[in-house]
């Protein structure tokens, strides 16, 4: 299976270096519901690289 980069979701890993904060702000901002839309798959953060750039940019609420 060949998932481009653009197709596969983020780690909260990515994102951390995407947004250029700490991975603790990260999971802070889950747990009070603030930040980019995240899911939870498994025991694992996820994040749709376009809904984090969305965020960014003001388009999406968390």
């Amino acid at each position: 299976m060949n998932i481009s980069n653009m197709d596969r979701l983020w780690s909260v890993d990515d994102v951390s270096t995407y947004l250029g904060v700490p991975v603790k702000t990260l999971y802070q901002w889950k747990w009070r519901g603030e930040g980019p839309p995240v899911r939870k798959i498994g025991r694992h953060l996820r994040y749709d690289p376009a809904k984090v750039q969305a965020w960014v940019n003001g388009e999406v609420a968390a």
